[in-house]
């Protein structure tokens, strides 16, 4: 069985990412790139689907021993995990070299002190954990073969097969280091390269190093700011500059439940609030690099803007269901693709053009299909902004007009007459001024309640969403405006769990709700640090300081976060590592750090 999801630490190299377990196990691998079918399935099956552990050698009808201590070296994604045995004490250094070449994932062992007996079990299987590859031979080394895919196995251990797996027993003593790597080649082609673990190794320490060098924020919260940005780069497809909101597919929002869901794509959303994020730290080099991806992924039709595309800016992305795969914790289906990925959602158009308004004010190069885009998109809302949508969380049930949504249309249209304003793009300013004053009071009229002071999820409705946290930080309103502090309050009252944390929406447990979905979910941890930016904006400083720090307190021993925290079984819950939990805390720490409100 995999372990829960706060027990694995993410390695990746800016195309694909493994998830290695507190045992030692990696459960989750998907070559050559995130959205590829994995080669390592475990982590939403058994171990029929595919692993590698390597550890202490232990008994076969023992658990594995899980490490005594583990982390990040320095500020860089390269793993460490430390085992204390009878024996001795041995490490594991597991890293993912960024790519020239084939993609590799290698793992060295080194021993510390004692004699300790370790084992190495890898059990490929392509096709999340459908296929049995052929595994032979080839000139001295171990391959694996299925259809197109390949994968290489170099070690200078000796290896040995038995029921389809591949083994290595060895031992380690202190100063010892035995280097284990695979690497994915298309089936056709020649052998890749024979790896140069040390040499990897160094290479990867120093891009680490480089790339964190160019932050900016030097606050109290520098070493949960460094890892959530370390998290969002490795989140990012270099080739292309795509985001990817989470590496894994189905890691369910409810454990047992139906609400599992590939998120290995890049949502337009989540990919331009993690720009706004990387741009106020420093990294102007990947907002160009989403910029051109944009531009690329919309060409020449922004009136049939999708919510996602794939990492090079596909647009097919078929929802299907793996049957093979039990889920995990028996959390059926498994998906792969996306069937939101056709959906209306009107908030998209505000949050593309705020990123792109961001670029343009923190002085990024002008681009000027980036100006016409942004006039292409308004032109657009123009004719569809009172239409009802799918919202902002991707309701699978009937349309709405989503108050969230509307504001953010409303973002559209203002940040793109302030480009007009600046001088930087031709349009209609005064039809867009009335536009955004309609806007403006169609949301007013139609989405607040008066006699409950709260702005309401949709026109007409009594329910709130956390959604509706984002009115003042868009500047659609002002903080002090009776109805946001009223709405702040709202949502406190109505959408809080027991300890404090925000859920997105009402749900209705065994009955189908809003979103379409029986079920329920945990706390959403992006809206609970809207709140605390909410809190901070108004004035409530302490408070937000208190409940940023107990959001802090969630993440794993990594510094890492998933979708959602579960406060019935106190544990993390949904995709894992998620950008779009990783941004907020950025957001919040730079709010927090500038009011001052900030503990010792």
């Amino acid at each position: 069985m995999a372990g829960r999801i706060e027990d694995y630490a993410l390695i990746g190299d800016m195309q694909t990412a493994a998830l290695v377990c507190r045992d030692g196990t990696v459960d989750w691998l998907c070559l050559p790139r995130f959205d590829s079918h994995a080669i390592f399935a475990g982590l939403l099956g058994t171990e029929e689907h595919g692993f590698w552990r390597l550890g202490p050698a232990h008994a076969a009808d023992a658990e594995p021993p899980t490490a005594a201590r583990r982390t990040y070296r320095g500020d860089s994604l390269i793993l460490e995990s430390e085992w204390d045995t009878p024996r001795g004490t041995v490490r594991v250094i597991d890293f993912m070299p960024p790519r020239d070449g084939a993609p590799q994932l290698i793992r060295i062992v080194e021993g510390v002190s004692g004699r300790v007996p370790m084992r190495s079990v890898l059990r490929m299987r392509f096709s999340y954990g459908r296929v049995v590859p052929w595994v032979h031979k080839h000139e001295g080394r171990t391959v694996a073969v299925a259809g197109p895919d390949s994968v290489w196995f170099d070690t200078e251990a000796e290896t040995y097969g038995k029921s389809l797996t591949t083994y290595a027993d060895f031992t380690v003593a202190p100063g010892d280091r035995i280097a284990f790597t695979i690497s994915w080649e298309p089936s056709h082609k020649e052998p890749p390269a024979l790896p140069e673990p040390e040499q990897s190794l160094v290479a990867t320490e120093d891009f680490w190093r480089e790339w964190v060098e160019h932050c900016t924020y030097h606050g109290p919260y520098r070493e949960a700011v460094i890892r959530s940005l370390i998290t969002l780069k490795a989140l990012t497809y270099a080739p292309t500059g795509g985001i990817v909101a989470a590496p894994t597919t189905s890691l369910p929002e409810d454990i047992g439940g139906v609400r599992n869901w590939d998120y290995r794509y890049t949502w337009l959303r989540d990919a331009a609030i993690t720009l706004s994020s990387l741009l106020r730290t420093g990294y102007r080099e990947e907002a160009r690099a989403w910029r051109e991806w944009l531009l690329r992924a919309v060409a020449g039709d922004p009136e049939n803007l999708q919510i996602m595309y794939g990492l090079a800016g596909e647009r097919e992305l078929g929802e299907a269901e793996l049957d093979w795969l039990p889920g995990y914790e028996n959390s059926a289906p498994v998906r792969v693709g996306n069937g939101a990925a056709h959906q209306l959602q009107l908030d998209v158009y505000g949050e593309v053009t705020e990123a792109l308004h961001l670029a343009h004010m923190t002085g990024l190069a002008r681009h000027d299909y980036a100006s016409l885009l942004q006039l292409k998109l308004i032109r657009y809302l123009e004719d569809h902004w009172d239409e009802p949508d799918e919202g902002i969380w991707e309701v699978r049930g009937p349309r709405r007009h989503f108050v969230h949504s509307k504001v953010m249309a409303w973002v559209a249209v203002d940040r793109t007459i302030k480009l007009i304003e600046s001088g930087d793009a031709d349009g209609p300013l005064e039809r867009w001024r009335e536009l955004r004053d309609d806007i403006h009071r169609d949301v007013c009229e139609k989405g607040y309640d008066k006699e409950r002071n709260t702005f309401t999820q949709s026109y007409g409705s009594k329910e709130l969403d956390a959604s509706l946290l984002l009115i003042p930080q868009m500047g659609f309103l002002p903080p002090d405006d009776k109805r946001v502090i009223g709405t702040i309050e709202a949502i406190q009252r109505e959408l809080s769990t027991t300890d404090g944390f925000i859920l997105r929406y009402p749900t209705e447990g065994e009955h189908e709700g809003v979103d379409g979905l029986p079920g329920d979910e945990g706390a959403f941890l992006a809206c609970s640090f809207w709140m605390a930016d909410d809190l901070a904006m108004i004035g409530r400083v302490d408070e937000a300081r208190k409940l940023f720090e107990k959001l802090l307190s969630l993440r794993n021993d990594l510094g890492l976060l998933a979708e959602e925290w579960d406060p019935r079984r106190k544990r993390q819950v949904g995709n894992f590592p998620q950008a779009f939990s990783h941004v907020p805390l950025i957001d919040t720490a730079l709010r927090l750090t500038a009011s001052g409100a900030y503990g010792g």
